[in-house]
């Protein structure tokens, strides 16, 4: 479980293909303090750490997430997201947030507004999965590339949200543009209500 709140954003500095999975080998101020088999979320998506060097941390991701989010274009020297998982004797700064990446979304604006920046993101609709709770609402939570965000002017397919310099600088959405795949998860607590109110009107 995370929240959403990433504390770095790491450089990929080895990529191995093995038979179907992908080997991600990063470089972070924190890789010291990670264990094997540890869970750290990658641009949101939940990792494993299993094999460790002088400052990098290995993880593997296998075709499945390869294909649900946007790992697969990965370059070395890209920035990538990281967060460890929650501790939960802590404050929850952001929302909860699984690690379980939803679908990819594309950047189709990017502007600038007074020292802050505004993005905007579309991404492919399906009714019954927004029946389902994957959806995004107005004031609501989501997470774009494992940062939590508050969701600005919802459509069925699209969403904007408003980045601070703090965020634009320290997490890799200083490197977003204009048709960068990012990864989305939409907020838990909005599938599980849908979850329920399909089961009471049955």
């Amino acid at each position: 479980m995370f929240s959403g709140i990433v504390e770095e954003a790491a450089q990929v500095v080895a990529l191995e293909r093995e038979q179907e999975n992908l080997h991600i080998t990063l470089a972070c101020s924190f890789a010291g303090e990670l264990k094997i088999d540890q869970s750290v979320a990658h641009n949101g998506v939940c990792l494993t750490v299993v094999r460790k060097g002088e400052g990098t941390y290995t993880v593997t991701a296998i075709q499945e997430t390869l294909d649900r989010s946007n790992l697969g274009d990965l370059r070395v020297g890209d920035k990538v997201n990281v967060e460890r998982s929650m501790m939960m004797n802590g404050r929850l700064d952001g929302h909860i947030v699984q690690g379980h990446v939803d679908q990819t979304a594309t950047c189709t604006d990017v502007e600038e507004e007074d020292g802050s920046w505004r993005y905007t993101f579309e991404y492919q609709a399906d009714p019954e999965m927004a029946r389902r709770g994957y959806l995004t609402v107005d004031k609501g939570s989501v997470t774009v590339n494992g940062v939590s965000l508050t969701v600005c002017n919802p459509t069925d397919h699209s969403f904007q949200v408003a980045i601070i310099p703090y965020t634009y600088e320290h997490t890799n959405f200083h490197q977003i543009q204009a048709g960068t795949r990012v990864n989305i998860e939409f907020d838990i607590i909005g599938k599980y209500i849908s979850r329920l109110m399909g089961v009471a009107s049955r």
